[in-house]
């Protein structure tokens, strides 16, 4: 059974930092270019970034460039979110979730991916 566990969510005030981590089991993990994911109160899941299979490059919503950082361990099976200058708009559930169409991360399609995560809760007080 394929299964992502997210964890490192927290409160923390505007401008202040969190690392997410992103744990994966029950598939090849280096073979998979994996999605952090974040869905407000009332709004859709949004991509946030992307980090692909092979050579590890990196892709970002435009909202989150410059501040979000995103890496990937495969030995532990595991990809952090390293999250920076922090905005209450950044307030969310974040999940992670494996693309099963590409390993390059040409752009974040909610669509490719799958194996969802229950999501660790993010929020930024102003």
């Amino acid at each position: 059974e394929v299964q992502f566990v997210e964890s490192g969510g927290g409160l923390v005030q505007t401008g202040g930092s969190l690392r997410l981590s992103c744990a994966a089991s029950g598939l090849t993990f280096d073979d998979y270019a994996i999605g952090w994911f974040r869905q407000a109160p009332g709004k859709e899941r949004e991509g946030v970034s992307c980090i692909s299979a092979s050579d590890g490059s990196t892709l970002y919503a435009d909202s989150v460039k410059g501040r979000f950082t995103m890496s990937r361990d495969n030995a532990k099976n595991t990809v952090y979110l390293q999250m920076t200058s922090l905005k209450p708009e950044d307030t969310a559930v974040y999940y992670c979730a494996a693309n099963l169409m590409r390993r390059l991360c040409g752009a974040i399609r909610r669509h490719e991916f799958n194996y969802w995560g229950q999501g660790t809760q993010v929020t930024v007080s102003s």
